[in-house]
């Protein structure tokens, strides 16, 4: 799946084993094919219970970037575990030295370049979807306040912050 001509994003769905009272992750790989940098936003229907890192990134020219979703542990399951939570990544063109206000706002929304991902509840004795590990290509970001990032898992999540916007109000 693919936002516009811009990135792939891998797997096509957020996969999560369901467990109660247990926090799970999910990782997606999201490649940039172009020769452009391309800066990419996520945001999600229910941003109270997932924690996105990064949520914004600027993706090298012909590289990828890991993005791991972490859902928050449930206290009850869903009826027929069936989830309604939807992810939108967001996707644009990036000059160098643009800042995400500059890059995602509403002037720039012709340019911008959308893919909805939907969650999925499996059984727990079935594994996520992992990351396909075909070809090795580089994987780096930058961060939105200009900082290399790389697929190191050491670093603290970045939260998604609640943006109430037509998205989360539409998807409801």
């Amino acid at each position: 799946m693919s936002t516009g001509e811009l990135l792939s994003i891998e797997p096509q769905e957020l996969r999560f084993p369901f467990e109660l009272k247990k926090q799970l992750s999910c990782s997606l790989q999201v490649s940039n094919m172009t020769d452009n940098y391309v800066a990419s936003k996520v945001r999600t229907t229910n941003p109270a219970m997932y924690c996105v890192r990064p949520n914004f990134a600027i993706v090298l020219p012909r590289s990828t970037c890991d993005v791991r979703v972490t859902m928050q542990g449930q206290k009850e399951a869903p009826p027929d575990m069936i989830c309604k939570d939807k992810f939108l990544f967001q996707s644009i063109t990036a000059s160098p030295g643009a800042t995400a206000e500059e890059l995602f706002n509403l002037e720039s929304r012709n340019f911008i370049k959308e893919c909805k991902l939907n969650v999925v509840y499996v059984s727990p004795n079935q594994p996520p979807t992992p990351v396909s590990e075909g070809k090795s290509s580089p994987r780096a970001s930058l961060s939105e306040n200009g900082n290399m990032n790389s697929s190191d898992d050491t670093a603290e999540p970045f939260c998604y912050r609640p943006v109430f916007d037509e998205f989360s109000r539409e998807n409801q």
